[in-house]
């Protein structure tokens, strides 16, 4: 009788507390971003409809980088994506910030259109703690990387804060801010000691990898996009708006700041939990109640604005993301074969960010042109969740009696 090797993670245990600082360091730049990206847009755009664009057009630059970064990272490296991703962060920030300067609206975008590449580039963070990990390991090495988010929750707002007027110019000591973490952040990636491709058997032949669309037509693969789509995408959605309803109530930028701060411990203090509940649930129960908390926050925002619905609002709203978002990634990754992660998690990427691109052009339109009030238009964006709740939980059922299905006709 033999006993199962025992898997050594040591590997895997290093790249995953480098990822953790990473995420926590250079993602700081991500609250900031989605603070100042529609006050800025509100203090520039030539219509209020756009004030969230600058916001759309990072997330669009994530969803067009992500087909052409992963293959990419596949060839030469995660490293060399990461590096890739740190640079231009400082790069947009630099662009942006020049447009405030200039008083350019369209400056900012192209700004914010370069940082969605460092945006896409971090969404990659969580596979690649996964690349040398066992498979017990797995759930957890990716939980724990996005619960670095939790120090990047405490560290971007408050630096933030610290920042926001310190110029003439509001928001342009921000993006100055933005441009340290960045460069400061690509010494981190020095540390990382991860298979060159990414996969954990170099002896896979890449010719065995399957195309786009017999990916798609795997049901956990397709359940496990649409959940992560519908997870990120209200997220974005209600997070978007939420600084211009909060200061369109009649509340000051430090409460947006707070308020967005407790939305990102929320989405990220799980983390520490979420990789041990997937792997005692199963992620499709994980999913699940990400999903149920994300309509518990629709319904708050729908109760009122005040302070304390704004909070509870956001709240459920970041922890119906990170268990939505994080167990979708756990089914991705259990999915797909090893030489199939650039293809599938570049696709897995674009399809998301594609979803979040136009959730966050729809939230500027729903908060600012769809009533007369800021109160008005927090209610259209919390009522606006229902239909994307509808198709995630519906693909969501279909997986489950797919699977018993399948294991009645295998019996």
């Amino acid at each position: 009788m033999t006993t199962a090797p025992i898997p050594d993670d040591r590997r895997a245990k290093r790249n995953t507390a480098v990822l953790v600082a990473a995420q926590a360091v250079l993602g700081a730049q991500m609250p900031i971003l989605f603070v100042i990206g529609g006050l800025v847009g509100a203090m520039l755009s030539p219509n209020p409809c756009l004030a969230t664009l600058p916001i759309s057009l990072m997330v669009f630059g994530s969803m067009t980088t992500a087909p052409w970064l992963s293959p990419l990272m596949q060839r030469h490296g995660r490293r060399t994506g990461f590096v890739i991703g740190g640079l231009a962060g400082a790069a947009g920030a630099g662009i942006a910030a020049l447009g405030l300067l200039e008083g350019s609206f369209l400056l900012v975008l192209l700004g914010s259109y370069v940082s969605g590449i460092y945006m896409s580039s971090q969404g990659f963070f969580r596979f690649a703690a996964a690349d040398s990990a066992s498979d017990a390991f797995r759930p957890k090495a990716i939980s724990w990387v996005m619960a670095g988010g939790l120090a990047s929750a405490l560290i971007g707002p408050q630096l933030n804060k610290l920042v926001l007027d310190a110029h003439p110019i509001p928001f342009l000591g921000s993006y100055a801010a933005i441009v340290a973490l960045n460069l400061g952040g690509l010494l981190l990636f020095l540390l990382l000691d991860l298979p060159k491709g990414g996969a954990t058997d170099p002896q896979v032949a890449p010719a065995a990898s399957r195309r786009k669309r017999d990916m798609l037509r795997q049901p956990t693969i397709a359940v496990a996009i649409i959940c992560g789509m519908v997870s990120y995408a209200l997220m974005n959605l209600v997070m978007t708006s939420t600084p211009l309803a909060v200061v369109g109530c009649g509340f000051g930028r430090d409460e947006a700041n707070d308020i967005v701060s407790a939305h990102v411990l929320a989405m990220f203090a799980p983390s520490f939990i979420t990789g041990h509940l997937i792997a005692r649930f199963g992620a499709s129960r994980i999913v699940g109640t990400g999903l149920m908390l994300l309509g518990c926050a629709g319904l708050i925002g729908l109760s009122g604005t005040d302070l304390s619905q704004f909070y509870g609002t956001l709240i459920l709203l970041g922890l119906g993301w990170n268990f939505g978002f994080i167990g979708a990634t756990a089914m991705l990754t259990a999915a797909h074969r090893p030489e199939e992660r650039g293809v599938a998690q570049g696709l897995n990427d674009m399809m998301v960010f594609g979803f979040v691109t136009v959730a966050s052009l729809a939230s500027g339109g729903l908060m600012n042109c769809s009533g007369g009030s800021a109160e008005q238009g927090w209610s259209a964006v919390n009522l606006a969740m229902i239909p994307a709740l509808i198709l995630a939980a519906g693909a969501l059922a279909w997986l489950k009696i797919d699977q018993r299905r399948a294991s009645v006709t295998s019996a």
